[in-house]
């Protein structure tokens, strides 16, 4: 006797098989737009995963069992859905590094900001779209230091029937610089906010999470770009590395940069890149006409000037040319060349890379930056103290005190409900945040002279709040106090124009007549300069609450962040809406 197909349990059982089916396999479209966009499933599951690493072996948090975790891929005007399950004991959050996010703050990611976070057993869906944009991003998690092994490539390609801005490449392939610890980098940072003093650095530095040949024990832990003569190849390159900008290089090989933190640039050529934590980039690499009988090693290291310490190491990857016919010589007897760095700390190397980046601003991809200002801000980024607790020990500056970081000498202290949640429901008068976060210092001194002999912080959660549609301009100035250094300030929600940057201490009345006002970089994350200033301008035109920090994550530990409130418009299509039913709860 024929089963009948229509009976509600079998129903059931079909719907659940294709909902199982579709989040399984992640690229399974359900719609498509009249405008051909189309919305792309997938499913994170978060479990712990062994993985070995010089010769050491532990259980790391990643994304399906990956390190690093799986690509996500989508086209300009796609919406995203991604499942993610919280299978491991810590809690976990999943921001989509540069989505500008319209209207859908809900699915940033930062703890304890847009959301609280995804405990143990539960899960949360993302649901986005890509609007504006197409490049480079990633993801990664976004509490405390679960990202040194949570983070993957976020790839947007142009609309299906639009191109790239130059000759489409050969071949596409992201590399990503991470950091590797031999120890639980969660054991790391705790032991430091505890005794106050720097975290130990981590073991190696990373491209596609291997550590290769110049470590211990890491010969067969290698990235090896596989190329043929005569091609142009993109590479997506992504410094996901916990705290340190990096230099990176190919011997003998010079890269032309394409795109920054998915926005096009002009093209410009350099043999060696600069990427701070946080920045993304395209660079076209055009192979020799002839195989060269030789391979060539890409070698990254750290950019650092400040005066704690660091993985002063470099972490190689090789390029290999393919042999048009099979050979009969030994692979291993082919020369490797090996490319010149800059020194750690060529500050010059890097602002004159960082000077070379303009946004392509013609007819299709204009430069929309602000030619007037509403709201001006001044924020100082750097180190400072906090006391040491009664009857204990520190370890931070002179053994009595513990490390901390401020913007305008605010440290910004996590609140225990979700910001985000506590402004959508008017509760700003609750004490857990207040919205007097100062525009300017509230002591002015010399910033990148002489640091002034009180180095103590002041802890809180500030916000600063602004009408929707406020032309807004912030300039961002190092100090000096516990040793000048370089900061990669990342804006959420946002990306900016970078209208001027210099060293010293700004000055209101000489720099802004020198302000690129035509073509400036669209970015989301900016290094502030080492003894030095960048000034950026945004429109607010996303409401909601937004997160301003420096992406290295001690910094952030130590907390330099602040938190932008951003008002509704007066349209519908102005406002942010309600929160999703499962969003996760403290």
């Amino acid at each position: 006797m024929a089963v009948a197909t229509s009976s509600p349990a079998v129903f059931v059982a079909l719907f659940l098989f294709a909902t199982n089916f579709i989040w399984t396999f992640p690229h399974i479209v359900l719609a498509t737009s009249k405008h051909g966009s189309v919305t792309r499933h997938y499913k994170f599951d978060i479990r712990l995963q062994n993985v070995t690493r010089l010769c050491h072996t532990k259980s790391v948090i990643t994304v399906n069992g990956k390190f690093p975790g799986p690509r996500v891929v989508a086209r300009e005007g796609d919406r995203l859905l991604v499942k993610v399950v919280n299978h491991v004991p810590n809690n976990v959050s999943i921001h989509w590094h540069g989505v500008r996010q319209l209207r859908s703050g809900w699915a940033d990611g930062p703890s304890y900001i847009t959301q609280c976070p995804i405990q143990s057993g539960q899960s949360y869906v993302y649901n986005f779209t890509i609007v504006g944009q197409r490049g480079t991003l990633f993801w990664h998690a976004h509490i405390s230091w679960l990202r040194a092994t949570l983070y993957g490539p976020l790839i947007l390609f142009p609309r299906s029937n639009e191109s790239y801005p130059f000759k489409k490449p050969y071949k596409e392939v992201p590399i990503l610089f991470g950091e590797w610890w031999n120890a639980d980098p969660e054991a790391v940072i705790a032991q430091a906010l505890q005794t106050g003093a720097g975290p130990n650095v981590s073991d190696a530095y990373t491209f596609n999470g291997l550590p290769g040949p110049l470590y211990n024990c890491s010969n067969n832990d290698t990235f090896k770009l596989r190329v043929k003569p005569g091609k142009t190849y993109l590479l997506r390159l992504i410094n996901a590395a916990l705290n340190d900008e990096l230099f990176f290089s190919i011997a003998n090989h010079t890269l032309v940069t394409v795109e920054a933190d998915a926005s096009y640039v002009k093209p410009f050529e350099s043999e060696i890149i600069v990427i701070g934590p946080g920045q993304t980039s395209n660079v076209l690499l055009k192979t020799k006409p002839q195989h060269p009988k030789t391979s060539f090693y890409m070698l990254a290291r750290p950019y650092f000037t400040g005066m704690g310490t660091f993985d002063n190491s470099t972490v190689a990857g090789i390029l290999e040319y393919k042999e048009p016919l099979p050979s009969t010589n030994s692979h291993h007897n082919i020369p490797i060349i090996r490319p010149s760095l800059p020194a750690i700390n060529d500050t010059s190397s890097v602002a004159n890379f960082s000077s070379k980046f303009r946004s392509l601003n013609n007819a299709k991809y204009p430069a929309n930056v602000p030619q007037t200002v509403d709201k001006s801000f001044f924020f100082t980024v750097g180190l400072g103290t906090s006391p040491c607790p009664k009857n204990q020990t520190c370890q931070g500056p002179n053994n009595s005190s513990k490390f901390a970081a401020s913007m305008n000498n605010m440290s910004f202290a996590l609140p225990s409900i979700a910001l985000l949640q506590q402004h959508f429901h008017g509760q700003a008068n609750n004490g857990i945040y207040t919205t007097d976060f100062p525009a300017v210092p509230l002591r002015p001194f010399n910033y990148t002279g002489t640091p002034p002999n009180n180095t103590r912080v002041t802890n809180g959660t500030k916000t600063l709040v602004i009408p929707f549609n406020t032309r807004v301009q912030v300039v961002l100035q190092d100090t000096s106090i516990l040793g000048a250094e370089s900061h990669p300030l990342h804006l959420h929600g946002f990306n900016f124009y970078v209208v001027g940057q210099g060293f010293g201490n700004f000055n209101p009345n000489t720099d802004p007549p020198k302000f690129n006002l035509v073509d400036p970089v669209e970015r989301n994350t900016i290094g502030v300069p080492s003894g030095g200033w960048v000034a950026i301008r945004f429109l607010a035109d996303n409401p909601g609450v937004w997160l301003m920090h420096c992406h290295f994550d001690v910094h952030l530990s130590w907390g330099l962040r602040m938190a932008w409130i951003v008002e509704d418009g007066k349209l519908p299509n102005q406002k942010l809406p309600p929160p999703p039913a499962d969003l996760p709860k403290c």
